[in-house]
């Protein structure tokens, strides 16, 4: 960890490490929890959120949702205090008035959750309750709320100026290491022999983000492959019996998996930042490297296909590669996006839709969601914020000319 993650480490969590809670408090949860948002003695606070922390990891699935329950309904907004306070502000704009409707406006689950934050490893904590809020609570249309409300303080705690990018190789902590093959959620890794392969050759790449709250924890990591030319097979990529090659004769950089790590912070975006920070890294080590690119699965391809009951033969290869330039070009979500989350996700970042490739990954999950085909996604660095623009005003894809060709052969064939 660089020096800078350490100090900020350090700042994080020096918050009275002795005054943990006593454990011995026998009221309910949510009466500690409307004690704390009450309280008016920092010592008595800490003590208030240590106990409830400590109290609700032992809860069983039900208590836990009956507690999001108590908070999500007690410590709501109030609809009329918040209608008398914008009447007053409209009738007398002043820094009075305003505040009395911001403050009527947060309901005090918000000032919960922060009094809750204030006991040392707490923010790893939450994480943790709000993956339990999303896991128990999918079907909870009454809990939505609250989830907004962990999101919207997540995304003042976790934003860019405090995540800390590290690269991670064959030295990392064996307990960072062993995350890595946990959170890998694009292609799995197999085994540690797997894993060195990825990390340790000299043109293999792996880079993770973390927070100083969570040293220990991988937000996302992405993995890299430094190439000549661009890659259009994943097995290729992370064969046994490759040859690695000096990273100084590489001219591509091919980001082939991005694993996001913390169910709690689902809708937090890290990836946006993660890969333009790594291309920018990269590009200043290595001179020699000109075009970075994606090999992004196309996990929800396959689903589309079949709702839409379209024809088609995963032995074509020509086919396949049509086919899937068709969807990622002309299949919508609502809202007019695409309807492929990680053709979103690269386009939405600025990226262009490159290249399409059948039997690009042959795994039976590469099969199963795709028949086989992947997509390069071309990060040109000088066109990211033109395209990002283009994209979110305008819901323009932006393509190369071979993906064109490819969708309107698509069009030829349906007409």
């Amino acid at each position: 960890m660089t020096l800078l993650a350490d100090l900020l480490s350090t700042v994080f969590e020096r918050r009275h490490q002795n005054q943990a809670g006593s454990g011995k408090d026998g009221r309910p949860i949510y009466e500690l929890a409307e004690a704390l948002v009450g309280a008016s003695s920092e010592p008595s606070g800490l003590a208030l959120a240590s106990d409830i922390l400590s109290r609700y990891e032992v809860m069983s699935d039900a208590d836990k949702l009956a507690f999001f329950s108590q908070v999500a309904t007690g410590m709501d907004i109030d609809p009329p205090t918040v209608r008398e306070a914008l009447d007053a502000y409209e009738e007398s704009p002043s820094k009075a008035t305003y505040r009395a409707y911001t403050e009527a406006c947060e309901p005090r689950r918000q000032e919960l959750i922060r009094r809750l934050n204030s006991v040392p490893g707490a923010t790893e904590r939450l994480v943790r309750m709000r993956a339990d809020l999303l896991r128990l609570g999918a079907k909870a249309p009454e809990l939505q709320a609250l989830d907004l409300d962990f999101r919207h303080l997540f995304a003042s705690w976790f934003n860019r100026g405090f995540l800390v990018l590290r690269p991670i190789n064959w030295e990392s902590p064996a307990h960072i290491l062993e995350k890595i093959i946990a959170y890998e959620a694009v292609h799995a890794i197999d085994s540690w022999d797997d894993l060195r392969r990825r990390l340790q050759p000299s043109d293999r790449r792996c880079f993770a983000f973390f927070h100083p709250s969570m040293p220990q924890e991988p937000l996302i990591f992405v993995e890299v492959a430094l190439t000549k030319g661009i890659a259009n097979s994943v097995q290729k990529l992370l064969s046994e019996d490759r040859t690695p090659m000096t990273a100084a004769d590489a001219d591509t950089a091919v980001f082939y998996s991005i694993s996001n790590c913390q169910a709690g912070l689902a809708g937090i975006s890290f990836g946006n930042f993660l890969i333009k920070q790594v291309a920018a890294d990269l590009s200043a080590e290595l001179g020699g490297l000109k075009t970075f690119v994606t090999l992004s699965p196309i996990p929800k391809m396959a689903d589309w296909i079949l709702q839409e009951n379209i024809s088609w033969d995963q032995s074509n290869p020509e086919g396949t590669r049509i086919l899937a330039a068709h969807y990622l070009t002309q299949a919508k979500s609502r809202g007019g996006l695409p309807y492929d989350p990680v053709a979103r996700f690269h386009l939405g970042n600025g990226a262009i839709l490159h290249a399409v490739h059948a039997d690009a990954d042959i795994s039976p999950k590469g099969r199963k969601q795709s028949g086989g085909a992947m997509v390069n996604y071309l990060y040109d660095l000088k066109k990211i914020e033109e395209n990002h623009d283009a994209f979110v005003t305008r819901q323009e894809v932006a393509t190369s000319d071979a993906v064109d060709a490819l969708a309107k052969a698509a069009a030829t064939k349906q007409n």
